[in-house]
């Protein structure tokens, strides 16, 4: 009786949302997908303006092929599904040889580690399509409403930190609905799933609809079920321990049928899962699989994603056989045909021809026995593979140049920051993960990230620039968190001096082989969002004027996350550090019982230091001022100080 209580309550919530339907749902009741993807011989021939509209502009996307007019005329992307980011050396050469036959030599690989193809012609599809096929490669159900691309560790199996193998199981969840017309375009929305069995998250495995994540239970191996997580949302523990390969099909299985049923719509911007288990509550959507499936899993174990990964740090990592795997560093996920035709004729060389993508868009050369002799071919002298921290884990989506909702260019803005911050506060070693999204639907995952980036539009004396949402405190490690902004609306032109202030703490403070995520938990969680901005232009600023004043950021006493002692603290710092003397008479810190405290004048002190820092010390120090004003100041003087 309970459990048929769960799916009354699931009715009901799908009826309070079914009042209508979305125009995309209108267009999929046209045909059915397969009839768009059986003509792509017809178009091919007949050319580009002979494909209907509602194909282009949906049904193709089913199968992977999304018109780009706008962007490029009369031309493709295509996005072919890598599962798992795992290929061999004979489909990496088949997709670099049509890369560079039909696609301008042009390839980006993505955060779901698989490859996307520009600039296709219609004529050249099937050609495409066949070639695909003929290594065991597809890109059926990459787009729109669909099952997308699985993703699991790059070193699953292979991996000294791998417990549980499973791409296996991945390619079992993938059998139930891939090429399956049953699935193909007939869930509300797009449903993304992660799988890892692994004590390292490297595949941002919480950022899924569905996510999969080893775990253990009374002395047994297995997986915690998340759900809901989507961009800007951590998937939550849906209370689900799954102990073996069955019990997941079961699961999984019994997810996506309610999904498929009870899933909104209406409105297709709250159409994810997501808003399926905020409607109705986790609880109510793990008692509905557990129904669905007739199996009372167990309840989640203790989920094991516990460390920090730090392959990249070196550029290779051991393997279980003794082997090697060799990461080469692709700047935002910019690649050529003919480089990854490279790459297959390395991997045969000097690998197991065993190849793997990364969400992080790079690319790894599996079971290398002589890495040395791998890293002397001149390839790697284009591709770095070492002691780079800011290119290592470096991410970006497509941007204006590719993507019609891109705000910024994005992918050269991430190579520019990467490329100045190399110079300005060079590390030999370290994890900094920067993540830049173009616009505000977060594909570059920038809310996960180290330090994120989201692209805006921002004024600059009163002009309208390119600008971004920087944000710090994404983490990987436990069971994943979403950063938060610390300024917003920098100009980009700006933000490179805001996150060398980051990354000049990072350098300075960090214990031996920390990461900036364990950085950042030590540290900066400690101050106000609003404080850690102001800080990074502060910094900025002072070096931009060439003052040289040592502000360590923990130096400031901790304050309980309130703006106005911070600020406060930090304007004492400055005010002794220029001064050499404490700001006040007498010091005693915002009580009501004592009288107003004499503020000895700055400016009767110390005479050659910068005009705009005197007054905002003083407004830092003022008593009676209400100092969380200052944390807008900055901006204009910093774009001041760039043009002295």
């Amino acid at each position: 009786m309970e459990n048929i209580l769960q799916l009354q309550v699931l009715e009901k919530a799908y009826e309070a949302r079914s009042k209508k339907v979305n125009k995309i749902e209108t267009v999929k009741s046209l045909k059915n997908p397969m009839e768009a993807f059986e003509k792509i011989a017809e178009y091919a021939r007949e050319g580009y303006d002979a494909i209907p509209d509602e194909d282009k502009k949906y049904f193709l996307k089913c199968f992977g092929i999304f018109d780009k007019d706008g962007l490029t005329p009369k031309q493709f992307m295509m996005r072919v599904r890598v599962a798992g980011g795992h290929l061999n050396a004979i489909q990496a050469k088949k997709i670099g040889e049509i890369a560079k036959n039909f696609g301008q030599d042009y390839i980006d690989i993505t955060t779901r580690a698989q490859i996307e193809l520009r600039f296709l012609n219609i004529e050249d599809m099937p050609a495409i399509l066949n070639g695909l096929e003929e290594v065991g490669l597809t890109s059926y159900q990459t787009g729109v409403d669909n099952f997308r691309n699985i993703v699991t560790d790059p070193f699953d199996k292979e991996g000294f930190d791998n417990v549980l193998p499973s791409y296996d199981l991945l390619k079992k969840i993938e059998k139930t609905f891939l090429k399956n017309p049953d699935w193909i375009s007939t869930l509300p929305r797009k449903f993304n799933t992660g799988i890892s069995g692994s004590l390292a998250n490297r595949c941002n495995v919480f950022g899924h609809d569905c996510s999969l994540v080893l775990a253990q239970k009374d002395g047994v191996y297995g997986y915690n079920m998340f759900l809901g997580g989507r961009v800007g949302m951590i998937a939550k523990n849906a209370d689900i321990f799954l102990a073996n390969e069955e019990e997941v099909l079961q699961a999984y299985g019994a997810l996506i049928a309610i999904f498929q049923k009870y899933g909104f719509r209406d409105n297709r911007n709250k159409n994810r899962l997501h808003f399926l288990i905020e409607a109705v509550g986790m609880a109510e959507i793990s008692a509905a699989i557990r129904d669905v499936a007739g199996v009372n899993f167990a309840t989640a174990g203790d989920t094991m994603t516990q460390i920090d990964p730090v392959d990249s740090e070196h550029g290779k990592i051991q393997l279980r056989d003794g082997s090697f795997g060799v990461q080469i560093i692709v700047p935002s996920g910019i690649f050529t045909g003919s480089d990854l035709i490279k790459v297959s004729e390395l991997s045969q060389n000097h690998g197991n021809n065993e190849i793997r993508f990364s969400v992080e868009q790079n690319i790894y050369i599996l079971g290398v026995k002589n890495t040395a002799t791998l890293l002397e071919d001149p390839f790697f002298t284009k591709y770095k593979n070492i002691n780079t921290p800011y290119f290592n884990n470096l991410v970006a989506c497509a941007g204006t140049k590719h993507c019609a909702f891109g705000v910024i260019e994005n992918k050269e803005d991430a190579i520019e920051m990467a490329a100045y911050l190399s110079k300005a506060v060079p590390l030999e070693s370290g994890r900094v993960r920067m993540y830049w999204s173009a616009c505000v639907k977060g594909c570059g995952t920038h809310e996960i990230g180290d330090i994120g980036f989201e692209g805006c539009k921002a004024k600059v004396n009163g002009q309208t620039e390119d600008g971004v949402h920087i944000t710090i405190g994404g983490k990987i490690v436990s069971e994943g968190k979403n950063g938060y902004t610390v300024i917003k609306s920098a100009p980009l032109k700006f933000s490179k001096y805001f996150v060398e202030t980051l990354v000049s703490e990072y350098k300075k403070l960090r214990l031996k082989s920390e990461s900036f995520e364990a950085f950042h938990d030590r540290i900066l969680a400690q101050y106000s969002h609003a404080y850690i901005g102001f800080y990074m232009q502060l910094q900025a600023y002072l070096r931009l004027k060439n003052i040289d004043i040592d502000l360590n950021i923990n130096k400031i006493p901790k304050t309980g996350h309130i703006e106005e002692f911070e600020l406060f603290e930090l304007g004492r710092k400055l005010y002794f550090a220029l001064s050499k003397q404490e700001p006040y008479t007498a010091y005693n810190r915002f009580t009501n019982e004592n009288p107003r405290e004499k503020l000895i004048p700055l400016n009767k002190i110390v005479f050659d230091i910068d005009k705009n820092i005197n007054e905002l010390v003083f407004k830092m120090l003022d008593v009676e001022a209400k100092r969380a004003v200052v944390f807008s100041e900055l901006l204009p003087l910093i774009s001041l100080a760039d043009n002295d």
